[in-house]
């Protein structure tokens, strides 16, 4: 293997590179993760990712990649048969559909070109179709990493209203978190799936599901078999702190006591300013590319250059 001089950085949509500072706060002996120390810890952390997520609900923490928050998120609020409404924004929307269908979840899977969000005019459509509600849940990707398709999540929620449904709301931002705003509690969301290794910029390992007053009822009744994802357990466990399994998880620890990033006002105009200069590059490339509109694929490769240079034009 041939020898590279300096230090790796990575430069893929996640995981993202971690800071110094917490990398740091990983490097600690390991600790009772059923003591008083480690209880003091999670309690701290918990209340620290209600601030990252903008809910006052509660957010449970799993050892496991985001596509373990996405099977919580299911399996914690729905039955055998029950069906989804699902959209095709991307590769990601694309796995959630495929696992919700080995759960035995009926999904309604609308396809699309992969180039625009979910039209909140579509989602109300469908749902005023359902007049019998038997569509128990809307499930939409916030951010597609595979597209960077991103979907308007307040007015999806305006439309269900519209429709005066009763169907649950899950909204997937793995890899929106702490980069672009979102709003759990605002925006009307029952259930929120997020994964460390993106916007929060910790490493891979943990995954959220914040979870809404409506969706812990619907909990209640689902029938999909669970123990490991099962929210109850989890949230008897988050009373105390200890026992949670967030053990060893310094990095989010970090993220709750230090400052958090994802709220300041500086970070939050920077992933803005970044989302917005890279919208720029890719209709320049577009115009390019055909002259009008969207190119027919994504470009391969948007370089920084590319983004410092429209960012200047603002």
């Amino acid at each position: 293997m041939p020898y590279r001089s300096g230090r790796h950085f990575l430069q893929i949509p996640g995981p993202t590179n971690v800071p110094d500072r917490v990398l740091r706060a990983i490097d600690k002996a390991t600790m009772d993760h059923r003591g008083p120390e480690f209880g003091k810890m999670g309690l701290e952390i918990l209340e620290g990712l209600k601030a990252v997520f903008q809910t006052q609900a509660p957010v449970v923490i799993y050892p496991a990649s985001g596509t373990g928050a996405w099977e919580a998120a299911l399996v914690n609020t729905l039955s055998p048969g029950d069906r989804v409404l699902m959209f095709e924004t991307g590769h990601f929307a694309s796995l959630w559909n495929k696992m919700a269908a080995k759960l035995g979840i009926s999904v309604d899977f609308i396809p699309t070109d992969w180039r625009r969000g979910v039209d909140p005019a579509a989602v109300e459509a469908k749902l005023k179709e359902d007049r019998e509600h038997r569509i128990k849940a809307v499930c939409v990707v916030h951010n597609e990493t595979s597209t960077g398709v991103t979907c308007r999540i307040a007015a999806i929620r305006r439309a269900i209203d519209a429709a005066k449904h009763p169907a649950l709301y899950m909204v997937d931002t793995i890899s929106s978190l702490a980069s672009i705003d979102y709003r759990h509690d605002e925006w009307g969301v029952d259930v929120t799936v997020a994964g460390s290794q993106k916007g929060l910029m910790l490493p891979p390992g943990l995954s959220f599901n914040a979870v809404s007053e409506k969706a812990r009822k619907a909990s209640q009744s689902a029938k999909l078999p669970r123990s490991y994802w099962a929210w109850d357990e989890m949230l008897s466990n988050n009373k105390t702190g200890a026992g949670s399994p967030v053990r060893g998880a310094r990095g989010v620890f970090e993220l709750a006591h230090r400052g958090d990033d994802a709220r300041r006002p500086r970070r939050r105009r920077a992933a803005q300013d970044h989302s917005r200069s890279l919208r720029y590059v890719a209709r320049d490339r577009a115009r390019k590319t055909r002259g009008k509109g969207f190119p027919d694929r994504a470009p391969r490769r948007l370089q920084r250059s590319d983004a410092r240079r429209h960012a200047r034009r603002r």
